[in-house]
């Protein structure tokens, strides 16, 4: 369900109204009668991308968004993780790879896509060395592949966030 589906306040049940709350200029979904205000804010995901001596271990989607095309290891953030438990996490559960981070390689954010804002993310991925696990395709992958750095299939990127988190890897890690 996206901000655009919620009709009915969560605190008092009361159909919500779209106009700008008191000192805003932003409409949002305010309920009139007991004013709670629905902020309509990006999910927040975290992944890694993981080296090993091979190259990068990417997964090739196996649900939408991206479904069929590679990305890095990444997903939500679940409320009592931290961002670097997340990026841990989400690696191990989709392509088996246990790692240790290496360091922050960039937090990315685009417009929506065709202004869909149910579909908007914050991608926070970190570089990581693969110390241990079995490689497997798991949880939204369909495989998964150890790419050596100039075998990248780079017109084959799920998303934005793919493409730049790898060119900030090879820009601060080179050819691996």
């Amino acid at each position: 369900m996206s901000f655009a589906d919620a009709r009915f306040c969560p605190q008092c049940g009361s159909e919500l109204a779209r106009f700008p709350p008191p000192g805003e200029k932003r409409p949002r979904l305010v309920c009139p009668r007991c004013s709670f205000v629905l902020y309509e804010n990006p999910k927040v995901a975290a992944g890694t991308v993981p080296a090993t001596p091979g190259g990068l271990v990417l997964i090739r989607r196996g649900v939408p968004p991206g479904e069929g095309l590679w990305s890095f290891p990444c997903g939500y953030v679940e409320i009592e993780e931290t961002l670097e438990q997340t990026a841990v996490r989400e690696t191990e559960e989709e392509c088996g790879a246990r790692v240790e981070l290496e360091g922050l390689l960039g937090a990315y954010s685009y417009p929506p896509p065709r202004g869909d804002t149910s579909l908007r993310v914050v991608i926070v991925a970190y570089a990581a060395r693969v110390v241990g696990g079995d490689l497997r395709a798991g949880d939204d992958a369909r495989e998964v592949r150890v790419f050596p750095a100039a075998d990248l299939p780079w017109d084959e990127l799920a998303f934005w966030s793919t493409r730049d988190a790898l060119k900030a890897w090879l820009g601060r890690f080179g050819s691996g």
